[in-house]
């Protein structure tokens, strides 16, 4: 098993990152905030627009430590990751199955996270008995349920996209009776996010943007290839295999961000607007997420699969493993993650 190490996040806009021996330096207008052993790294995110030096980027590079560049906002720009060493048999494999599979194994994707989000919704009526007769959390329930079985009468990625695009819709049109904390800046109307137009759009968004970034890291340790993925389709720059991963783990970023808010974590202080009418986590909330987020990381879970607890950090690692077995022949199916 991976061992759990650390990811660093640099929220600070104006930090700059150095390779000081075997020791990252973060320096901000030129003093020393932060220095840690390189060897307690695993991966760097940095919203800084200042960037990182040469030898810190030819080290990571070197030891396979990817450096994932994002704008203050949570908008993924680039990543610094070095040359692909894996498996080159198991990535014409990963093209191979995909043509092959690509159907089914969008059907159990898809199928997971209608499962996952089914339980998302039935975590918040345990908690709030005064919702477990609200007709639109029932219709909700309903129609995701039926949305299952519409699954596997489809027959290509486009009819399972449209069908998870419904279902979608309809599970964010109730997500709002989840939300307990009733401070009005946590309103949520309909999922927007290019730009997100309230502050739950902005977490939801800004975690969606991390965890990605973290899947894609995750397939890259195995061999895949992060941009050739099975559901969505193919784009330049996007990582379509990291985002189809994503969305049988959608329910663990949903109640994360649902902790947040409920347990009143995050407050109006928290974000800015712009005047655009976009709404953004600012510096300090992004550091109250993260540090939540690594926390979050290192709590336990049981694998539904593999039947042991495993941290939840190493989830898209697990994820990323099976479905290399998956495409080597090892197992017969790709086990998508139920919660």
């Amino acid at each position: 098993m991976r061992k759990l190490l650390n990811t660093i996040y640099v929220t600070n806009e104006l930090a700059y990152l150095s390779l000081d021996g075997e020791n990252i330096v973060c320096k901000v207008d030129e003093k020393t905030v932060l220095r840690i052993p390189f060897l307690n790294i695993e991966n760097i995110v940095c919203f800084s627009y200042v960037g990182c030096s040469p030898a810190l980027m030819g080290k990571c590079v070197e030891n396979s430590i990817p450096i994932n560049f994002v704008t203050p906002n949570g908008k993924f720009l680039a990543k610094v990751c070095g040359e692909t060493r894996g498996n080159v048999t198991l990535r014409v494999g990963q093209i191979d199955k995909f043509r092959e599979s690509g159907i089914s194994l969008s059907q159990n994707t898809m199928a997971a996270k209608f499962c996952n989000t089914i339980s998302v919704i039935k975590r918040t009526l345990h908690d709030t008995p005064d919702l477990r007769e609200d007709e639109g959390i029932e219709k909700a329930i309903s129609f995701l349920k039926n949305s299952l079985d519409h699954l596997w009468d489809a027959e290509n990625t486009e009819q399972i996209m449209g069908i998870e695009g419904n279902a979608a819709h309809i599970y964010f049109s109730v997500f709002n009776k989840l939300i307990k904390n009733k401070n009005e800046i946590f309103e949520f109307n309909n999922r927007n996010k290019r730009p997100p137009l309230d502050a739950t759009n902005a977490i939801l968004s800004f975690m969606y943007s991390i965890y990605t970034s973290e899947i894609a890291s995750a397939l890259e340790t195995v061999g895949l290839d992060s941009y050739i993925g099975f559901c969505h389709s193919l784009r330049s720059g996007r990582s379509s295999l990291a985002c189809d991963l994503i969305e049988e783990t959608r329910c663990i970023i949903e109640r994360f961000v649902l902790s947040l808010i409920n347990l009143k974590i995050l407050n109006e202080s928290d974000f800015e607007q712009q005047i655009c009418g976009a709404v953004y986590l600012n510096s300090e909330g992004r550091t109250k997420v993260l540090k939540h987020w690594q926390e979050k990381k290192r709590s336990d879970m049981l694998h539904p699969y593999l039947k042991q607890k495993i941290p939840i950090g190493l989830l898209a690692y697990v994820q990323s493993n099976l479905l290399a077995k998956y495409i080597r022949g090892d197992i017969e199916e790709y086990p998508a993650f139920i919660l």
